[in-house]
């Protein structure tokens, strides 16, 4: 694939993921809105930037997992690397580290042990759905070890780090403003840049990727490293947030991220993802988890609740797209 033709593709795919982007961001607006009209105090700004706040955490991981996703694979170790890289900088700030010298250190180690996993599932020739479950029991099992199977919260609560990105900006937490900032530079990542286009296009035809002489190892390990970033990214936020480490946390957070991004448009047949959409299906299943409380729904439903959303919104999006596809070949 020429850069001429990887330029010129952009254009429509670009075009494209807007008009899908619209359709879960819809949704979403709908089922704010339905909510509101029953419980107006649902609406209240202090509770939606409660929702979405909450949200930061999955989302970001979210976002890093459409890459691999958009490659065909599949990373199921960014909770347990959120948990572990919690527990790491809790742990180095904890034994007198910067905090601020603490973050780069979750970021490298978070980018390190992901591009690792595109290593392992590269070069021994693993799925990557084994090769990331493997690693994410091991990361878990780091993490309890680093924390000795308890939360650690004897940390300096009054540093910048802390107050600065576990607190407020205008009335908005630090953390949704940092968040859409990033949602805006993966998603032009994604859809602007070689590195995007070259993970489209591999995913869309591994073997044909190869054969035009695209970089699939080196791509794949880059996605599977970002994915892992991403995960390390929330644990900080995490940990400025709650100015503890705990071990236990991020049980399901995989799982959840993926739905979320299947939810947004990127399916699991890899070629194309979206990384607006990925943050507006996590916000889709965090306001539906508020709404059951808010509905005065039993707890022990909200799981229930979120796979049945999880099955509609990607039939509804798989129905959609039929439709779309019937009517451009009818044209």
């Amino acid at each position: 694939m020429t850069s001429a033709a990887t330029g010129a593709s952009l254009g429509p795919v670009h075009r494209r993921l807007i008009r899908d982007e619209f359709g879960v961001i819809g949704v979403l607006v709908v089922i704010v809105v339905g909510v509101g009209l029953f419980h107006p105090d649902f609406l209240r700004t202090g509770n939606l930037l409660s929702i979405t706040h909450n949200t930061v955490y999955v989302g970001l991981m979210a976002c890093g997992i459409v890459f691999p996703l958009a490659m065909r694979e599949v990373d199921l170790s960014v909770g347990g690397m959120y948990a572990m890289c919690m527990v790491l900088g809790a742990v180095l700030i904890r034994d007198g580290l910067s905090t601020w010298l603490a973050l780069v250190v979750i970021l490298a180690v978070s980018a390190v042990l992901g591009a690792l996993n595109g290593v392992i599932t590269t070069y021994m020739r693993l799925p990557s759905f084994i090769v990331t479950l493997a690693t994410a029991m091991l990361l878990r099992g780091a993490g309890l070890a680093l924390a000795d199977g308890k939360q650690i919260t004897d940390l300096p609560q009054n540093d910048s780090f802390f107050t600065f990105l576990g607190g407020n900006t205008a009335g908005v937490p630090t953390a949704v403003w940092i968040s859409v900032l990033l949602v805006a530079a993966l998603t032009v990542l994604f859809t602007r840049t070689r590195f995007g286009a070259r993970v489209r296009a591999i995913g869309s035809n591994p073997e044909a990727a190869e054969f035009s002489g695209l970089p699939v190892i080196r791509t794949r390990i880059a996605t599977l490293g970002l994915s892992g970033l991403m995960a390390g990214v929330a644990a900080v936020f995490s940990l400025a947030f709650f100015m503890a480490g705990d071990p236990t946390v991020g049980q399901g957070y995989e799982l959840t991220a993926i739905a979320s991004a299947i939810i947004g448009g990127t399916p699991l047949a890899g070629g194309r993802g979206s990384i607006v959409g990925a943050a507006a299906g996590c916000l889709i299943l965090s306001v539906v988890a508020s709404a059951l409380a808010f509905f005065q729904v039993p707890i022990n439903w909200t799981t229930f609740a979120t796979g049945g959303v999880i099955l509609l919104a990607v039939g509804a999006d798989t129905l959609l797209r039929r439709i779309r596809g019937s009517r451009s070949a009818d044209a």
